[in-house]
């Protein structure tokens, strides 16, 4: 499978836009990292909030388990001290599913950041890619043989720009009329050209003759 053209310009202009691709996507994968690393820094408050009803918590429970030691009304006593330590979880785990949402929207954004610009821009190169990959198999697939040839000349006489044409030899139409091997050799190669190929050479063997006046 052929992915550049033989021409060097064609294939500067096709490297040029793979390259381009590339360096997009990591750019834009660059600025998901930031953003993502920015947004992390709001679960900051959250995490504090985690870090203080973990300690408020720990220390009520100290003060409940020191009450719960006094005869006769340890129970009471270490009652409060067990409300305020259940209330410092509750902050806690506030603190943390605050932490939690911070990190879904920076993962989220982060995923939008590379998805959106990336994948708008491989709608646009990826099938312009694939159909010259495709059409240049095609070309190379043609190009074994006189009839497949013949084909490839069609195509030229059909679709190429009308300046192209008039480039050719004079007679050449008239020459692939007639079914001259080198009119429509000449032809063929003014399609491969339009993908930036080049026929292969017909070997000693298989010159194709002048063509005709």
């Amino acid at each position: 499978m052929r992915l550049y053209a033989a021409r060097p310009d064609r294939r500067l202009r096709q490297v040029l836009a793979d390259a381009g691709v590339l360096a997009w996507a990591v750019l834009w994968v660059l600025v998901a990292r930031v953003v993502h690393g920015a947004v992390l820094v709001l679960a900051e408050p959250g995490r504090a909030v985690e870090d203080l009803g973990t300690s408020v918590a720990d220390s009520m429970g100290s003060a409940a388990s020191a009450a719960e030691d006094v005869p006769v009304v340890g129970d009471e006593l270490s009652a409060p001290f067990d409300a305020l330590g259940d209330a410092a979880g509750s902050v806690s785990g506030a603190g943390q599913s605050a932490q939690d949402a911070v990190g879904t929207l920076a993962t989220v954004l982060a995923v939008v950041l590379v998805v959106l610009p990336v994948g708008w821009l491989l709608a646009r190169w990826l099938p312009w890619r694939l159909r010259w990959v495709r059409e240049a198999a095609a070309v190379a697939r043609m190009s074994g043989g006189p009839g497949d040839l013949e084909l490839l000349a069609a195509r030229a006489v059909a679709t190429a720009p009308l300046a192209r044409l008039a480039a050719l030899p004079p007679g050449t139409g008239a020459a692939w009329r007639a079914g001259d091997p080198g009119a429509v050799r000449a032809l063929a190669a003014l399609e491969a050209a339009r993908l930036g190929l080049r026929l292969p050479d017909p070997g000693p063997g298989a010159t194709a003759p002048p063509l005709s006046g």
